[in-house]
């Protein structure tokens, strides 16, 4: 039985204030694409399908011109909520599509049950586990003892009908110990949210969500598939993936990687505003993708983000590498406020914010401009 592995969509998310919902839609095609010619028995979609738990109409559609693709090619579809959604608007007519195959995690109300598919090795069970905190299960279970995230996964698993003889996959939406994060994921002060492999034990293929780096923990088989898109530029050397499982016999999993074309990568240039700039340091480069360009200047290029537009459009972020960057200094008090003029104060500011005096250029322009405003 064949399966596509997917999450974090976060359709409508924006990334330095830049709207990626052109990406996603051109990435979104070329999973559809992908899923023709992979034949799947099904797609797992392991949270965090929108970025917020209100997502824009806008988002809404995206998704669901995905799902009816991916129904289009009679294929089951398993969807979790992430933290980022709403698990009762993700739910929302889930009883109804569950008899077109979608299936739906619904809030959390009770141990999830299987949901059993049949090949000619015979029965899978698949489970869906949304994102869970400690206050959820409280609520389901008073009786139990639960003040951890791991308490409350490993809680839920152990209340599970699990039979160990079948072959059994679970999705989930949780932070195991051991994976590296990205800049574009939300971080739990202190780990708090930490879950160990070892509760997904009796799973032969735990289906992550919620860490945009593909990864496996402990074993090959307990995967984060990562974002199908780049979502900040530590990831800008990532190579994002889709994740494809086949599980033949019991114990028998092969997992394999194919790689999509976004519509722009990400990436992180450096040089001098004259290096950047030269026809022969961007010929044959992609000069629309998203960029983070570090300049290299002693001095700062007037209006350089705007000048560096012109030839990179889609730049996110701009800043410098320098001496003045480099050598940190702490602002402190400037002494004897009373006995200096305004260009000597002004002067003392710039040193301390910049880790450089003014040039020439700059104290004669301060000298004009004071003149004139006193002179009003």
């Amino acid at each position: 039985m064949k399966f596509i592995h997917l999450s974090d969509l976060h359709i409508g998310k924006r990334v330095n204030e830049f709207s990626m919902i052109e990406d996603q839609k051109y990435i979104l095609r070329q999973v559809i694409e992908l899923v023709q010619e992979e034949r799947p028995d099904g797609v797992l979609l392991a949270g965090d399908i929108y970025d917020k738990p209100v997502p824009s109409a806008e988002a809404v559609q995206v998704f669901d011109e995905f799902l009816n693709g991916l129904a289009e090619q009679k294929v089951s579809i398993f969807i979790i909520s992430g933290n980022h959604d709403s698990p009762e608007r993700l739910a929302f007519g889930g009883n109804l599509l569950k008899n077109t195959g979608v299936y739906v995690s619904p809030v959390f109300r009770e141990i999830p049950k299987a949901i059993a598919m049949y090949d000619e090795y015979g029965e899978v069970n698949v489970y869906l586990l949304p994102f869970i905190k400690p206050a959820y299960v409280k609520q389901v279970m008073p009786k139990e003892n639960v003040e951890t995230y791991q308490e409350a996964v490993q809680t839920i698993i152990e209340h599970m009908e699990i039979d160990n003889e079948k072959r059994n996959i679970i999705l989930a939406h949780q932070f195991v110990t051991g994976a590296a994060r990205c800049d574009s994921e939300e971080v739990s002060v202190g780990g708090l949210d930490n879950i160990d492999a070892s509760v997904f034990a009796p799973f032969d293929y735990v289906a992550l969500g919620h860490i945009h780096g593909r990864q496996s923990i402990s074993r090959e088989e307990v995967r984060y598939c990562g974002t199908l898109l780049k979502y900040s530029f530590s990831e800008s050397r990532q190579k994002k993936t889709v994740t494809i499982v086949e599980m033949k016999e019991k114990g028998n999993v092969a997992i394999r990687e194919i790689s999509l074309s976004p519509k722009h990568d990400m990436r992180e240039i450096k040089g001098t505003y004259g290096e950047v700039t030269a026809r022969e340091f961007y010929q044959g480069s992609a000069t629309d993708d998203y960029l983070h360009i570090t300049l290299t200047d002693e001095e700062d290029i007037l209006d350089a983000i705007n000048r560096l537009r012109v030839i990179y459009p889609n730049i996110m972020k701009m800043d410098y590498d320098n001496t003045r960057t480099r050598n940190k200094q702490c602002v402190g008090e400037i002494e004897q406020v009373e006995k200096k003029t305004p260009s000597e104060l002004f002067g003392e500011l710039y040193l301390l914010q910049n880790n450089q005096e003014m040039s020439e250029e700059q104290n004669v322009f301060l000298k004009n401009l004071i003149e004139k405003i006193w002179e009003e």
